[in-house]
């Protein structure tokens, strides 16, 4: 996908991650723009009780709004939002969060694919989704999802990431959009709104 091909095509951006994906949100996080037209919402997987600081570590790393979900809260462009730990983050249809502590998926609450799959319903072809470094296979059938709603599916590059399996198995299983190595990744996202 060319570069700059999305512009203005992006309604939700959600990044999906686990082993190794807070190394890359703490690279990319600090490069975004302020004026993001768009919300990022920002599914890792942690063990309940844990990182319970995370919101306010990644706060620290970028001049956008950052947050954790809340229960049928509006979602609001230029806003990152991280999935709690132990719930799975869902997207309603009028544009809301659902919090869900249904069992576990890929043996993960929040569960990637969850997001993913309940986003793609909703935003369509406006959704891209950035499924980043892990050690399963949570995101894939998601991504999965993303495509068959018409949305863009990128990942990243299994090389650069510190744990491959996850973008690997997305790469195999789903028609990629974009194969972003790390640095490239905050322009990318910039360049969406």
């Amino acid at each position: 996908m060319e570069e700059g091909e999305l512009m203005g095509k992006c309604d939700a951006l959600i990044i999906g991650g686990s082993a190794g994906s807070l190394d890359v949100l703490l690279k990319v996080l600090p490069l975004l723009s302020t004026s993001l037209s768009f919300p990022v919402i920002i599914v890792i997987h942690r063990k309940h009780g844990t990182d319970s600081l995370l919101p306010e570590l990644l706060s620290g790393r970028t001049r956008l709004f950052v947050k954790e979900v809340n229960e049928k809260e509006p979602i609001v462009a230029g806003t990152v939002y991280i999935a709690p730990s132990d719930y799975h983050t869902l997207i309603e249809q009028d544009r809301t969060f659902s919090l869900d502590y249904s069992e576990k998926v890929n043996y993960s609450r929040p569960a990637i694919d969850v997001t993913f799959q309940t986003a793609a319903e909703v935003y369509r072809e406006k959704l891209v989704c950035l499924l980043l470094s892990g050690s399963n296979a949570d995101g894939v059938n998601g991504l999965k999802s993303v495509k068959a709603w018409g949305g863009t599916a990128i990942i990243q590059d299994p090389a650069t990431a510190q744990v491959a399996y996850m973008p690997e198995q997305a790469s195999i299983h789903v028609k990629i959009d974009s194969i972003l190595r790390i640095e490239d990744m905050a322009e990318f996202i910039n360049l969406l709104s």
